[in-house]
């Protein structure tokens, strides 16, 4: 206790630079504190999600319900890149015992509607979307029953005679495991270790920095309480009395200002991504980790920075000789590399690795050994660099150099921070491609199926009518099983005249317009068609049944489709005049076709919403929740990199301004030697953005290497991704201009004498 004490009578006892390294060790750590609390609440406030989405999950019985129970349907259809989702409730007699979903007091009655407050807003815009739920709206449902502020969710109370055969019986609301979630757990696992590396990796250089701070001047002065009598671990606690006391209450603030933070975002969202203020709070293990473990770090990082001093004080002397760094470092970047470059090279042969088995261990691995191969291996290089250029006969070089030589650890403290960065946006870049390819379609058309049962001649008219759709046609699924063992494989059939084919497909060829012939891509397997039967039945609900046979002939159109597309192959091709007359398939899927702009994609929709609210919507090739997914993904990895970017910036900052301040006495003992002001401004930009340049290139190849790791074993089919680059080559040069604008200023014009005497 009585070294802890002494350590703080020193800091406030020491001159006005004591207190200053003190205010920034406070507020570096808050900062770093701030940041590691984001990312500690990152999952908590996904996990929030996903329990409300669990709560309110319907739960129906298997089978058919005796009686006249509550029934259930729900529909969830895509809102531009959101999606929107109804439940449709029509109240049965035994519906007593059903207790209303969370954030709402009762169920709706027919003809009533509770929608979140996100769609209450969005109907006054779009009073469109009223046409998707039948019925005048009674009221806003409750937090508690939505997954975050911006979901469109809507509860509808109807009759059971509106609701089909699809309806399902209602049992309760509440399920253990969420039906969707708001990033797939495989997923997750990939953002939080890419979190990881974005921010949690920066941030310990940067806390470490922080507790660095002015590292001569107080090894100097541990050196001499070590001379003075005391004891090599009581000199250790005096100078992590400093250090633990500003950690703690940098923790404090940061943790403020993360609450604080919470409040405002809270309130305003990022893109895709929304939550209530509950959702972030701070909890129990959070603000544990934040106080405990920044201090603890503190304590440690103090007492092997004065290790040193306290066991051999004659080495602080200026002519005491610097030992060369350590090899380990090294073999880590080393060993790193060696993985991801196996793993890469895997995707020029036939069999690319996979993320199965032991695999999925040794790809983050490899990109982990990477990343602190990137923080351990820079003073090793700077120092590498500092002995071959010191004897060059430049004399800014030669200065420049010989001071890294010195103290080739400073780089560490100084680039690491920018050097992870620019590793870890390569990462991250690689994870959004990943996304992007399970998620988005390239095709030029966007086509929209809907079961022909669930909609009537007066829907059928009024959907071919939308504006915007370009073409439509009826897939007709043949009468018998085609998995059924014996006899020959029976096709789908698409009824649609040649016009109506040729935009619906990229190309045909060999349509004759009448007759019926066979559909075949030339890019699918072809299977022998010799009859196929499909079933009909009368216009108009007399409920009378027949059957259309129709013979396979050896005429075929081939065509090319598109990506994602309802067009049967093999199939027949089958003109509308072909049919029986007042008559309608049975089992079969209305085709329509529309631009796969997002506007277009979203005005169709909200049409066949209108017009058919309770018919299911398949929008071939948009994977709505996946889409929903990417926005959140995108959303949490721009958040990483600008708190990457942050904390990278602010200790460069940070410790470029502690080295000019402990490097004054050198400045002004060369000033008074005759160097020049722009001599000396040289070597202070030399011997920061020399480090620099060489760790950011080591980060760019190094980050592009572990991003095609991660690409080849991820099961996709981008391997090499090439589209980040001039992007991150931008930001380089971006950060190396402000290394050379930071440490311009950082050589006073007025020469101090007495800077040496206190030296």
């Amino acid at each position: 206790m009585s070294e802890f004490l002494l350590g703080l009578r020193l800091l406030f006892g020491s001159g006005r630079g004591s207190r200053v390294r003190f205010l920034l060790m406070t507020l570096g750590g808050s900062l770093g504190v701030c940041c590691l609390a984001l990312v500690l609440t990152i999952p908590s406030i996904l996990g929030a999600h996903d329990g409300r989405s669990a709560d309110r999950d319907p739960q129906v019985f298997a089978g058919k319900k005796s009686g006249r129970p509550t029934l259930v349907l729900q529909r969830s259809d895509p809102h531009g890149s959101k999606p929107f989702s109804r439940v449709f409730l029509a109240r049965g007699e035994d519906g007593a015992d059903v207790k209303p979903p969370p954030g709402l007091s009762e169920l709706p009655a027919p003809g009533e509607v509770f929608v979140s407050p996100a769609l209450h807003d969005q109907l006054r815009r779009e009073p469109g979307l009223k046409g998707l739920l039948p019925g005048d709206e009674k009221g806003l449902i409750g937090p508690s029953g939505l997954t975050d502020p911006n979901e469109l969710y809507a509860y509808v109370g109807t009759t059971k005679d509106r609701l089909g055969d699809d309806a399902r019986a209602l049992k309760s609301f509440g399920s253990e495991h969420p039906p969707t979630t708001a990033v797939e757990k495989s997923t997750l696992d990939i953002l939080r270790f890419t979190l990881a590396a974005l921010v949690l990796l920066p941030l310990g250089v940067f806390l470490s920095v922080c507790a660095k701070l002015s590292a001569a001047s107080r090894n100097r002065r541990l050196a001499a309480l070590r001379l003075l009598g005391l004891s090599t671990k009581g000199t250790q606690r005096v100078n992590a009395a400093e250090t633990v006391v500003a950690a703690f209450l940098g923790a404090l603030i940061g943790l403020a200002e993360f609450w604080l933070l919470n409040q405002i975002m809270a309130r305003t969202g990022l893109p895709g991504l929304k939550w209530y203020p509950a959702d972030g709070a701070l909890s129990a293990s959070t603000v544990a980790v934040c106080l405990i473990g920044c201090t603890a770090l503190s304590w440690f990082v103090g007492r092997g920075s004065a290790r040193a001093a306290a066991t051999n004080p004659l080495s602080t002397r200026r002519t005491a000789a610097p030992r060369a760094p350590r090899v380990w470092g090294g073999l880590l970047l080393v060993t790193g590399l060696g993985i991801v470059v196996g793993y890469s090279a895997t995707g020029l042969t036939d069999n690319p690795a996979q993320s199965t088995g032991i695999n999925s261990l040794l790809v983050p691995g490899g990109v982990l050994l990477t990343g602190l191969g990137l923080v351990s291996v820079m003073p090793l290089l700077s120092y590498g660099i500092a002995t071959r250029l010191a004897r060059s006969g430049n004399l800014a070089l030669s200065l420049a150099m010989r001071r890294n030589e010195v103290e080739p650890g400073s780089a560490m403290r100084v680039v690491t921070g920018l050097v992870l960065l620019v590793f870890s946006a390569s990462l991250a870049q690689g994870v959004l491609v990943e996304e992007q390819q399970i998620t988005r379609s390239d095709s030029p058309v966007q086509e929209y199926g809907l079961r022909l049962s669930q909609l009537s001649g007066e829907q059928q008219d009024k959907l071919r009518d939308i504006p915007a759709v370009r073409a439509d046609a009826i897939v007709m699924d043949p009468r018998t099983d085609p998995t059924k063992e014996g006899g020959d494989w029976q096709a789908p059939a698409l009824v649609a005249t040649c016009a109506q084919l040729a935009k619906l497909v990229e190309h045909a060829a060999g349509c004759e317009e009448g007759k019926v012939l066979r559909l075949q891509d030339p890019n699918v397997s072809d299977s022998p068609i010799k009859t196929s039967a499909y079933a009909m039945k009368q216009r108009g609900g007399s409920g009378k049944r027949t059957s259309l046979k129709v013979k396979v002939p050896d005429a075929t159109v081939l065509f090319d489709g598109y990506d994602v597309t309802n067009m049967p192959s093999p199939g027949l091709l089958v003109p509308p005049s072909a049919l029986p007359a007042h008559t309608l398939p049975v089992a079969a899927t209305l085709v329509l076709t529309s631009g796969s702009d997002p506007g277009t994609v979203r005005d169709v929709l909200d049409r066949i919403g209108a017009i058919a609210p309770t018919a299911d919507v398949d929008p071939a090739g948009i994977n709505i929740d996946g889409l929903q997914q990417i926005t959140v993904i995108e959303t949490l990895l721009a958040l990483g990199m600008v708190m990457g970017l942050i904390i990278g910036v602010a200790a460069f900052l940070v410790s470029v301004t502690d080295r000019a301040v402990e490097r004054r006495p050198q400045v002004t003992a060369l000033s008074l030697i005759g160097a020049r002001a722009r001599t000396l401004r040289l070597v202070q930009c030399t011997q920061v953005v020399l480090p620099l340049a060489v760790g950011l290139l080591l980060a760019l190849v190094a980050g592009k290497l572990a991003e095609s790791a991660y690409l080849v074993t991820g099961g996709g089919e981008t391997f090499w991704d090439g589209a980040g680059v001039p992007l991150l080559v931008a930001a380089m040069a971006g950060v190396l201009v402000l290394a050379v604008v930071g440490t311009m200023p950082l050589v006073g014009r007025r020469i101090d004498p007495e800077l040496i005497r206190r030296d």
